[in-house]
């Protein structure tokens, strides 16, 4: 099989993994009041977590690589949160805040850039990234259609949006494979950046929602899924 189809399968798959987290969410349906309300801010933190650890163990380390010197990386990173808090006050304004949804797609993507580059380079660890993707795309596809119902976006458009995002995966794959494995400063720019939007996002939004008084599931879910990040990146570390 040659690298393209590799790239597409695999980035095809995690992607896929967005609209099976909503459809998740769109059948999910628990009776008691209290138990929905602990598993919906659980659900939260998780993808909350998940997104933390990709930040920290895999954004920042990885886009830090490309960029000299170091202090530069502080500036990229800064004007990342910067950007996406001016991008969320703008949004706001349109009433069309979808912190979750923003936070997927600031993670997905350079991801799927820098699996293309692992595939380019012939690293064994392309399919343990694939699959780490696939893992954070499930609770953020859960917590997005669970977002964008409550801002009253109909099922339709909530999977329109969904089913894109799979093929933007692709997309992201084939450019980091074909172009941005030539310019690796660039490369590193776009993590890092992506990284700071998603931090300003993950303490500005996705944290409030996900805590709940006097219960201790939600921050757990949390830890949770910065571990399952952690793992990963030991994963791939091997």
């Amino acid at each position: 099989m040659s690298d393209t189809l590799i790239i597409i399968l695999l980035t095809t798959l995690a992607g896929l993994c967005i609209p099976l987290g909503a459809f998740f969410a769109s059948h999910e349906n628990i009776q008691n009041q209290w138990l929905e309300q602990e598993f919906r801010h659980l659900v939260i933190a998780f993808g909350g977590g998940i997104l933390l650890g990709a930040t920290t163990l895999v954004l920042i380390p990885e886009g830090s690589n490309y960029i000299e010197p170091d202090s530069l990386n502080v500036v990229i990173i800064l004007a990342g949160g910067i950007y996406f808090f001016l991008l969320e006050r703008y949004l706001g304004l349109k009433r069309r805040e979808n912190p979750q949804l923003m936070g997927m797609i600031l993670d997905y993507i350079p991801e799927a850039i820098a699996l293309g580059g692992l595939v380019a380079t012939q690293s064994p660890t392309a399919l343990l990234l694939a699959v780490l993707i696939g893992l954070q795309n499930l609770p953020e596809g859960f917590n997005s259609y669970k977002e964008l119902k409550a801002n009253k976006v109909k099922n339709k458009t909530i999977f329109s949006y969904m089913f894109i995002l799979v093929f933007v995966g692709p997309a992201a794959g084939l450019a980091g494979f074909y172009w941005l494995s030539s310019y690796q400063s660039l490369l590193g720019i776009m993590m890092l950046f992506a990284a700071g939007g998603i931090l300003y996002l993950i303490f500005q939004d996705i944290a409030p929602q996900s805590r709940l008084e006097k219960h201790w599931a939600p921050p757990l879910g949390a830890v949770l899924g910065f571990c399952l990040t952690l793992y990963g990146q030991q994963l791939l570390g091997h």
